[in-house]
């Protein structure tokens, strides 16, 4: 009996509210459809903070985009400037019933549902450096390779 990554699951941590998965999935979607970036949901930094996705473009380019699902949501959170260091573009993504004038003017705006999403505003671009560039790729390559074993073999949890 064979299976394909296309029809496992996606793998949920238990955090993400519906609105929020929602939210990810669309986003999700969105960036490979149309950027042909290849996402990852919930990485951590070496900062200590998780990004809630960040994405790949065909380039080695690296965008970071924080989920928001409510008001009280984006306020009970003020780390997203932390993730800046970490990407060549910045972005929040919101669901449709979501306010977008709570959001910085200066910060890239996307708006999803469970089917896709779209750029409301478009993220500045500040390339990081190569040695910081090099370094993510490794730990997303890591990253990557150890979710696949994951679901290959759900055995012991290794922390990369």
């Amino acid at each position: 009996m064979s299976s394909t990554l296309e029809n496992l699951p996606p793998i949920v941590d238990g955090r993400q509210s519906e609105t929020a998965l929602k939210v990810q999935r669309g986003t999700m979607r969105m960036l490979r459809e149309r950027f042909n970036f290849c996402c990852y949901a919930e990485v951590s930094l070496a900062n200590g903070r998780r990004a809630d996705l960040l994405g790949v473009g065909p380039k080695g380019e690296i965008w970071i985009v924080e989920i928001k699902s409510s008001v009280e949501d984006y306020r009970v959170d003020n780390k997203w400037p932390e993730y800046h260091e970490f990407c060549d573009r910045f972005f929040f993504a919101k669901p449709p019933e979501l306010d977008g004038d709570i959001f910085p003017d200066d910060q890239g705006l996307l708006v999803a549902d469970g089917h896709g999403a779209e750029i409301l505003r478009n993220a500045g671009e500040d390339k990081l450096s190569p040695a910081r560039r090099k370094a993510i790729m490794l730990r997303l390559t890591r990253l990557g390779a150890d979710r696949i074993h994951q679901l290959m073999d759900p055995g012991p949890q290794v922390t990369l």
